[in-house]
């Protein structure tokens, strides 16, 4: 078998990333999507997977680019500028992590929108993936979706924790749905256990958000949450959905690589 995270914070400061990535190696986890969310965070995804794909010769890492909906009060036309630079390096498969985020409001609701609908426009004229955020802004953030989707060639909705609804509104507007480690939590992930259960298998990702959102069905807990754990929330939704793991990996290794239009390899 063979995993790929969609949704790693790779050079999060409580991670040393070469151990981090062989450890996923060695549990078959050998592809990884490294997620930014500023732009300062894109630059340096771009270098650190640039230079390790150079050193084992072949696209082991992706990365995204982008702004959260947290540093929406950053956002300016120069970043747009950067984000369409950086469509020509295959190696940055998506643009995000962006959305909206009405729960924290760490940025003002008035630059999440705009923040959100620019880079919108900007995965529509790259034509790059667009990769989800979205907590407590579930009508807004579908409505613009709805405006912008037909345009723009795949969405993601990354960590997707909602209820069954929300995930078929997802689902009419041809995104594919994260699935983390929240699915191994029997008491917060009921909704979320009870969703994936109707997930349509070409439509499912896996990923962990590592370092967050520790899977539960691994004992003893570790520090933080790694990419080696994938196979943990795998064969969780292995049992939920009544399939072989093998099976899930095959469909959800085939649904990254359309997801992110990459080249099987």
């Amino acid at each position: 078998m063979h995993w790929f995270d969609i949704g790693v914070n790779l050079l999060d400061r409580r991670f040393c990333a070469a151990d981090v990535i062989a450890r996923a190696a060695g549990q078959s986890v050998g592809q990884l999507c490294v997620i930014s969310s500023n732009l300062e965070e894109t630059l340096a995804a771009q270098a650190f997977v640039q230079n390790h794909n150079d050193s084992v010769g072949f696209q082991q890492l992706v990365y995204t680019a982008g702004v959260h909906p947290h540093h929406a009060d950053g956002f300016s036309a120069d970043v747009v500028i950067q984000l369409n630079q950086l469509a020509s390096d295959n190696n940055m498969v998506a643009i995000g992590e962006c959305g909206l985020d009405f729960n924290r409001n760490f940025s003002t609701q008035e630059n999440q929108l705009s923040a959100f609908e620019a880079q919108l426009v900007c995965a529509a004229q790259c034509n790059k993936t667009i990769y989800l955020h979205e907590r407590d802004a579930f009508e807004p953030q579908i409505r613009l979706l709805k405006e912008y989707l037909p345009s723009i060639p795949n969405a993601i909705v990354h960590c997707f924790t909602g209820s069954t609804r929300q995930m078929e509104a997802y689902l009419e507007l041809g995104c594919y749905i994260g699935i983390t480690g929240w699915v191994c939590d029997d008491k917060r992930g009921i909704d979320l256990q009870q969703a994936v259960k109707y997930l349509p298998l070409d439509r499912l990702l896996l990923e962990t958000d590592a370092p967050y959102l520790f899977p539960k069905n691994v004992k003893p807990r570790a520090k933080n949450n790694e990419p080696c754990f994938l196979p943990h929330v795998a064969n969780k939704v292995a049992a939920l959905k009544g399939i072989d793991v093998e099976l899930l990996s095959e469909v959800s290794l085939e649904n990254t690589y359309k997801a992110f239009g990459l080249a099987v390899i």
